[in-house]
């Protein structure tokens, strides 16, 4: 197995990848410790950062929300004491949670996991 976390490569972006190509929202963001994807939590109804994860076999992420520095490991289903990563740390803290702007359903409580 390849090392799980490449502190060098930055973000992706400042949004879940494929909620952005499908027009889709998020309820909080995870980064790929070795990649660098950005994709939405498992509460989000598409729960992208875990789907990543496997399909990648990336196991580490680490929160993209502002304040959070904590990582994950899919593999283990535990925290990971992880490295500072590449900046940005977390997406803009203008950016609203859930997000993003303008595609969050009003009833967006009763669609997270």
């Amino acid at each position: 197995m390849s090392d799980p976390i490449d502190p060098s490569v930055p973000p992706s972006g400042t949004g879940c990848v494929e909620c952005d190509a499908t027009g889709g929202w998020w309820f909080h963001l995870r980064r790929c410790a070795q990649c660098g994807h950005i994709g939405c939590c498992d509460s989000s109804p598409s729960q992208h950062g875990s789907a990543h994860a496997r399909a990648a076999g990336h196991p580490i992420v680490q929160s993209f929300e502002p304040g959070e520095d904590w990582f994950w490991d899919y593999a283990t289903q535990g925290y990971y004491d992880g490295p500072r990563l590449a900046d940005p740390q977390a997406h803009p803290a203008s950016q609203p949670v859930p997000g993003p702007e303008g595609r969050v359903p009003d009833d967006w409580m009763d669609k997270v996991h």
